[in-house]
């Protein structure tokens, strides 16, 4: 159970959504379903992201323990467990990989993006880079779950960029980065006591949260601006079905900067449930229309 855990399993059902997004984006523009491209793609995804978590887990500092009053045998046996699970996972990465490039489902934009999510799934935890504990980690976790998987998504299938999809993945990503500065909240007193250089430590609450709100607006404030410049009213208006969850967010983390009761629950839950709902009601609209 420990090691299901660490896994993040919330981070593998984002990674889920947001390749189920791409693949949406390409139905949306009749280009024909390959259920071999997306079935390999999905396990991919599953893989690199469980590998992008359990390796920042087991390069973490020895000092800063797994799991609660772990002893140090127990914290060893922990970590090459994770170790183990990652090289599996990378091997079975690997095959992945090949197969859809036996089968030609690997374009040269498919490719790039192959090699961007390798990249990000390396530098997230694994020294000298680290980016989780240099204050980067957050950024580089919400650039892989709201751009570069729903890209690898869309490209399986379609093969080539289109403009659409950039217009979608922006957005997101900056709402991925706002949820994981808010989910990081509730573990700040625990990340400064184990030195843990969360993106929340390294600049303090004080910048976070205006930093916060300025994601989640510059969110919606980017479907708005797509939609004012021609692009369908009808495609992309279920995103601020959300827009009420996202003003409680905002409300929710002020209260706290300003002293009040921590209420972590429905912060946490209302992080999650506007990135994912978002999400959700995007591939909904695609597969629709």
């Amino acid at each position: 159970m420990t090691l299901i855990r660490l896994t993040r399993p919330l981070y593998l059902a984002f990674a889920a959504l947001a390749y189920i997004l791409g693949v949406s984006l390409a139905d949306y523009l009749a280009i024909p379903f390959d259920p071999a491209a997306f079935w390999l793609g999905l396990f991919g995804v599953l893989l690199a992201q469980t590998v992008m978590v359990l390796l920042a887990e087991v390069f973490r500092p020895v000092s800063d323990p797994l799991v609660p009053e772990e002893t140090l045998i127990q914290r060893k046996a922990l970590r090459d467990s994770m170790l183990y699970v990652s090289i599996g996972a990378l091997a079975a990465l690997a095959v992945v990989c090949f197969v859809l490039y036996a089968q030609s489902h690997i374009t040269p934009q498919a490719l790039l993006f192959e090699g961007l999510s390798l990249v990000l799934v390396l530098i997230y935890g694994v020294p000298p880079v680290c980016l989780v504990s240099r204050g980067f980690g957050e950024a580089a976790l919400a650039i892989h779950l709201g751009y570069v998987l729903p890209s690898l998504g869309f490209l399986l299938q379609a093969g080539e960029h289109h403009r659409l999809l950039g217009l979608v993945t922006f957005p997101l990503t900056a709402l991925g980065l706002a949820c994981l500065v808010a989910l990081s909240f509730a573990s700040f007193a625990q990340d400064r006591k184990f030195n843990r250089r969360s993106l929340l430590v390294s600049i303090g609450w004080e910048r976070a949260v205006p930093l916060h709100n300025i994601l989640i607006a510059a969110t919606y404030l980017i479907f708005l601006a797509a939609i004012l410049l021609g692009f369908s009213f009808g495609l992309l208006w279920p995103a601020f079905l959300t827009l009420p969850f996202a003003a409680l967010q905002i409300l929710l983390l002020r209260n706290i900067a300003a002293g009040g009761k921590p209420a972590w629950m429905p912060l946490n839950v209302t992080a999650i449930a506007v990135y994912g709902l978002t999400v959700y009601f995007l591939i909904w609209t695609f597969w629709l229309r």
